[in-house]
Parts: structure tokens; sequence; C-alpha cells
């Protein structure tokens, strides 16, 4: 069991959102669905929000709650941020379950994050940007089975 410190923790979240803004960016300029393309775009719009809030509470803008980054916590987040890698032959609707999952994996790391803060304006943004990336999986997956399951003529 590797131990990990908040601090981390943190920095490790900041590199997934930007993975994830460059993934959701990358396909919104594949994908040819005008809806799928925007809703790709505030994906990544929204990714980079969540990018920003982390580094405020890493370089220590955020007071209220916060706790001391050098915290030792053990919450198995490095099994539960492991991905495959992404691969150039990927088809479509295998990226957006790559994406979906990232998604969840985020909502479980923000959510283990809140867990162990006092109650403050600090847990509730945290607490905020896990229900975000529900949501995001949610879209994503809406996404997925737009591409897996598509509407055919016949209905």
């Amino acid at each position: 069991m590797a131990s990990l410190t908040l601090q981390v923790v943190l920095q490790r979240a900041i590199e997934k959102e930007i993975e994830s803004q460059r993934l959701y960016t990358d396909l919104s300029r594949k994908v040819k669905d005008t809806v799928a393309r925007d809703a790709l775009r505030k994906l990544t719009k929204q990714e980079k929000g969540h990018q920003t809030l982390l580094e405020r509470y890493l370089q220590g803008k955020l007071k209220e709650g916060v706790l001391n980054p050098g915290l030792t916590i053990d919450y198995k987040i490095a099994e539960t941020l492991d991905e495959p890698e992404t691969s150039p032959i990927m088809g479509l609707k295998d990226v957006f379950l790559l994406a979906a999952r990232r998604e969840k994996a985020a909502h479980e790391l923000y959510l283990g994050i809140a867990q162990i803060h006092p109650a403050g304006e600090v847990r509730h943004l945290i607490e905020d940007l896990a229900a975000q990336k529900l949501e995001h999986k949610r879209q994503v997956e809406t996404l997925y089975t737009e591409v897996a399951f598509p509407q055919t003529d016949g209905g």
C-alpha cells in the first residue's frame, strides 16, 4: 500500500484534469456530430475550471478548511488513476469508454479528498467537483451509447 501526501494527490489530479482537456479537445476535432462536438468543448472548458480550482488549492489560495499538504493519506489512488494508454487506432466508442472511466476515477478521487476535509468552503468545492465529474461521466456515456448503438433509419 503506497502512501501519498495530499500535495501529490492534488498534483496528480491536476495532471488528470489537463489530460482530460487534451482528450476532449482532440475528440472535439474528430467528431462530425455538432452536438457531440459542442458537448466535448463544454467538457474541455469545465475541466480547465477544475484545474484552476485545484491549482488554487495547491498554491494555498483557498483558506477555509484546508488540510496540511504534507498530510499522508492512502486511498489507493494510484490504483484508481492508472489507466490504459490511448492508442491512435482506438475506435471512438473505446475513447468515450476510456473518458467515462477517467471521469469515474476522478469522481471517486474527489469524494475521498472531501471525506477527510472538515466542513467548510473547500470541502463544499471538492464535493461540487465530485458531482461535476459524475455528470461528465453521464455525458460521456451518452456519447458512447450514440456511437456504440447508433440510431438507424428504421428506429
